[in-house]
C-alpha cells in the first residue's frame, strides 16, 4: 500500500539534510504529502546555547520564529515549498511529540536521520524510542559520518 502522508522530522544536521532529499524522493514516488518538523525538546529547561534572543525578547518567540525561517528554508532548499511545515516547543521530548503528531495527522511514514555512533552505529535516543513506539513505519536514513575504531 502506497505512503499518503510522509512526515520529515529534522535537527537541521547534516544526517537530517540526507534524510529530508529521501523523504521529497519518496513522496514523489508516492504521490503523497510531505511535512516537515522540528521539535524544540524540554523547553525551557534546555535551552539552546546558541539562543541569541535579546534580553526584552521572549525566548520562546524567538525559538520559533528561527526555528520556522530554518524549516522555511529547508523546504525551499528541497524544493518542495508546498510542504506542510510545523515547529514544536515543547517541554517533553521530541520522541514524543513526533509520536503524538503522527497519531492526530495519520502519517504513515516518518523519516529522519541519524548518524552510527560508535562501532555498532547504535541510533540516537529519538530514533530508539520512536522504532518500540511508532505506530507507523520508520525510517532512518544513516548520515556519512564514518565511526572510529579505539585506538
Amino acid at each position: 500500500m502506497p505512503y499518503k502522508h510522509i512526515l520529515l522530522t529534522t535537527d537541521f544536521s547534516d544526517a537530517a539534510r540526507k534524510a529530508a532529499s529521501r523523504s521529497v524522493e519518496l513522496a514523489r514516488l508516492y504521490e503523497a504529502r510531505l511535512t516537515l518538523l522540528h521539535v524544540i525538546e524540554h523547553f525551557p529547561e534546555n535551552l539552546p546555547v546558541t539562543m541569541d534572543a535579546r534580553e526584552d525578547q521572549d525566548p520562546k518567540s524567538y525559538l520559533m520564529t528561527v526555528a520556522r525561517d530554518r524549516v522555511a528554508d529547508l523546504a525551499a532548499a528541497l524544493g518542495r515549498p508546498d510542504a506542510a511545515q510545523v515547529v514544536i516547543v515543547s517541554h517533553r521530548s521530541a520522541r514524543y511529540e513526533i509520536q503524538m503528531f503522527t497519531e492526530e495527522h495519520a502519517v504513515d511514514l516518518i523519516v529522519l536521520g541519524s548518524l552510527p555512533h560508535g562501532l555498532l552505529g547504535s541510533l540516537g535516543s529519538t530514533a530508539s524510542g520512536l522504532l518500540s513506539t511508532a505506530r507507523c513505519d520508520l525510517m532512518v536514513v544513516r548520515g556519512t559520518e564514518k565511526a572510529t575504531a579505539p585506538a
